[in-house]
């Protein structure tokens, strides 16, 4: 319990010390060109979640970018990542970073992971750009409907199926990631 504590203590303290950082830009007296390219659905900080109830909602396109599980959580149905969050940050060009995390795990003050969790779900559609699975264990089938997904350490027991070539081509896992059955366009 005392882990869970000193995690949400250090990620609010992490956003908080991002804001304090950079000077706010001059005000323009110029609008932006328009470009044709939507905004983010949502600004959001990180849901702590324990629940099924709050796991739903804050993958729901009404959610956070970050979903941080506390504890194993298991679904008989099917569910879905949706929307477009920004994590708060800006690209060089000063464009909103849009990322969607489910972190499988918690780690203390000097971010050394100290507790991995289970997320079941027989089908985990995603639609949200920039999605990953961090530093944990999925069980069941990924349906990847989004460019750029990614895996970071996370064990996928069960398939990937993406929605294109294209998709399927922007997806990445790093060296310590696993998948047990197939990755492929359907």
């Amino acid at each position: 319990m005392k882990h869970r504590y000193v995690f949400l203590i250090l990620v609010l303290t992490v956003f908080v010390l991002a804001g304090c950082g950079a000077e706010p830009a001059p005000n323009t007296t110029t609008p932006p060109a328009n470009t044709g390219t939507s905004s983010p659905d949502a600004y959001s900080t990180p849901s702590m979640v324990t629940d099924e109830a709050g796991f739903e909602h804050a993958i729901s396109k009404d959610g956070v970018w970050i979903i941080c599980l506390l504890n194993d959580l298991t679904f008989d149905k099917e569910l879905v990542l949706d929307g477009e969050f920004s994590n708060g940050r800006k690209d060089d060009n000063g464009n909103d970073i849009l990322q969607r995390k489910i972190a499988l795990y918690e780690q203390d003050s000097n971010r050394n992971i100290t507790a991995r969790y289970t997320l079941t779900i027989p089908k985990l559609t995603i639609n949200s750009p920039n999605a990953s699975i961090q530093h944990g264990t999925f069980k069941g089938d990924l349906y990847v409907n989004a460019p750029n997904f990614q895996l970071v350490d996370t064990t996928v027991e069960g398939n990937v199926y993406f929605a294109s070539e294209e998709i399927k081509n922007s997806f990445t896992m790093d060296d310590d990631s696993k998948i047990s059955g197939e990755q492929k366009v359907q």
